[in-house]
């Protein structure tokens, strides 16, 4: 399978983590970790529902693929997250040794790799992580627009 068409299949396994986060009421970010061509984790946002303000879904995916490794590094690694990581997922990914990350739509208020911070290929640091971004963004974009959308109307309608 070429790069492209295996970026695609795993963004797409990854937005089905994000909509399960989305019918728990987390905001619907979704991850998966993939080493060769075999998903060895998957995970989406469970800040709300564990009172847990690091469960987001690439650190709780980054987590369990390091136990199922039993190994810490994931230098072999490709992370599909559907939204950009925040700072402290970048952290967490320069601290495992992540090899690649991909990710869907970027984050203008908290992106940690290309919006506001480039911390995955800041040179000062131990490690830099290859990127890709934009793979299924229109997709990842629509999921996170209809459920903030989604939030509001209930909003007002309390």
């Amino acid at each position: 399978m070429d790069r492209l068409a295996a970026d695609a299949l795993f963004m797409t396994a990854a937005l089905e983590e994000a909509q399960k986060a989305y019918e728990k009421g987390e905001v619907p970010v979704g991850a998966v970790v993939v080493i060769g061509e075999e998903i060895i984790s998957r995970a989406h946002n469970l800040r709300e529902s564990t009172f847990d303000p690091t469960a987001h879904a690439e650190t709780l995916a980054m987590r369990e693929a390091c136990r199922m490794i039993n190994n810490w590094r994931l230098s072999d690694a490709t992370l599909y997250v559907t939204k950009e990581p925040c700072i402290m997922c970048s952290g967490v990914m320069i601290n495992s040794r992540l090899g690649r990350l991909v990710y869907g739509c970027s984050d203008a208020k908290g992106g940690g790799v290309g919006s506001l911070y480039k911390l995955l290929s800041d040179s000062r640091l131990n490690h830099q992580v290859e990127i890709t971004s934009g793979v299924l963004e229109a997709e990842s974009i629509e999921m996170l627009k209809s459920f903030f959308t989604s939030l509001r109307q209930n909003n007002l309608n309390q």
